[in-house]
């Protein structure tokens, strides 16, 4: 009896160690995402990672929160969120995505009392000098590049008119504002009139209800003033999915969204069901053409076919483990290949970004983009056009 159970003993330890499943992990990776409500696509990409490498409350690496909806009337809030990560005397990376106000301070709190941790800056918000000044990588979609070929894009979908939809909390952001001004500038050159329209804020006093009811109401009136050949561009999630819903129902053009994703705004705004295909973005992106054929709106909305949201939160994990095991480095070409692991088939395109006033080059800072897919029409080929140096200069 007594041998069978020393036995027992060593079969156990042997396992403990030899079996990943059952041995506990060298270390953790945090991740910190909106709600479903904000930005879905951002969460369901944490949920990919934790399926990959399991929560940590189950033995896996993953420690995944969310921080809450009105974000910026709880800065403090999220900032202790966030530095509580490094509480753990495991965690060894942390990502944010979206990174807004707020970030650059968590990480300042981490990096004081765990500076091995690496923070990782998903979407950053905050101004490329201040989040690049705590962080070790930081991810925005290439609005430098965008403000010149969404406007593109918009002409050679039939618009005539540009309507850029935003407010002063997302113009105050430097990317977004240049991104405007590229934006006009662009329209005047390509020979389409530009058009700004201001709308509520989400995190404001009306929430994103009341924001969300705006857009349902001024579309058609925006479309009745401007014209039916206008395209509609907006930069906060939440009013995408109400945009999206009139655009299809009243006419006009809607090439792609802020953060571009196929989840983002288009199976609410045509109310079809998409648990079946969850994770199979091409799956998603036929069906979702599917509708928007039946619908009569062939040809006049475009997305990304893979979620950047999606892809920035779990790729942004992807890079942390290979780097914490040796197997990337923190550079270009290995967050591509780690992005390139959730979007097979497609390419991402990259540069660094370059500091406007100094012309400095941050390493650690990359804008990404991928190809505009137009429901009914394909690709559009902008990963090939060359986009004039005059716009890469405008403040």
């Amino acid at each position: 009896m007594k041998r069978v159970i020393i036995l027992t003993a060593i079969y156990l330890f042997c396992v403990g160690f030899l079996s990943p499943a059952l041995a506990a992990p060298a270390y953790h990776i945090g991740i910190c995402t909106e709600t479903v409500s904000q930005a879905e696509d951002d969460l369901r990409g944490a949920e990919r990672a934790i399926q990959e490498y399991g929560d940590v409350a189950s033995g896996g690496i993953i420690q995944h929160i969310t921080y809450p909806d009105n974000f910026m009337q709880e800065m403090e809030t999220v900032i202790s969120q966030i530095a509580g990560l490094a509480d753990d005397p495991l965690m060894k990376a942390i990502i944010v995505n979206n990174s807004i106000p707020g970030t650059t301070e968590a990480f300042r709190r981490v990096k004081e009392r765990r500076p091995d941790i690496l923070c990782f800056a998903g979407e950053a918000h905050e101004d490329p000098g201040v989040i690049g000044s705590v962080a070790d990588l930081i991810t925005n979609v290439n609005n430098i590049y965008r403000g010149y070929l969404i406007p593109l894009a918009a002409k050679k979908m039939g618009a005539t008119d540009f309507v850029h939809i935003s407010f002063p909390r997302h113009m105050s952001y430097e990317l977004l504002s240049r991104r405007r001004n590229i934006m006009e500038a662009a329209c005047n050159d390509i020979g389409l009139k530009f058009h700004f329209e201001t709308a509520p804020d989400p995190v404001s006093d009306v929430g994103v209800a009341g924001a969300q009811q705006f857009i349902l109401e001024k579309v058609p009136a925006w479309l009745e003033k401007y014209g039916p050949n206008t395209a509609f561009f907006c930069t906060n999630d939440a009013h995408t999915e109400p945009l999206i819903r009139q655009i299809v129902a009243h006419g006009g053009y809607f090439v792609e969204a802020d953060l571009p994703s196929p989840l983002m705004g288009y199976p609410g705004a045509l109310g079809i069901d998409l648990s079946a295909e969850k994770g199979d973005f091409q799956a998603i992106v036929k069906k979702i053409e599917e509708a928007i054929i039946q619908k009569g709106a062939s040809g006049r909305l475009g997305t990304w076919a893979y979620s950047y949201g999606y892809t920035n939160s779990a790729g942004l994990v992807e890079l942390a483990r290979r780097v914490i095991d040796g197997e990337a480095q923190l550079d270009l070409e290995s967050l591509t290949a780690a992005f390139e692991k959730y979007t097979p088939g497609a390419r991402w395109n990259g540069s660094y970004y370059v500091d406007i006033n100094t012309g400095i080059e941050n390493r650690r800072h990359v804008l990404l983009y991928q190809d505009t897919y137009v429901f009914g029409k394909g690709f559009l080929g902008l990963t090939n056009i060359q986009v004039p140096d005059k716009y890469l200069n405008i403040r």
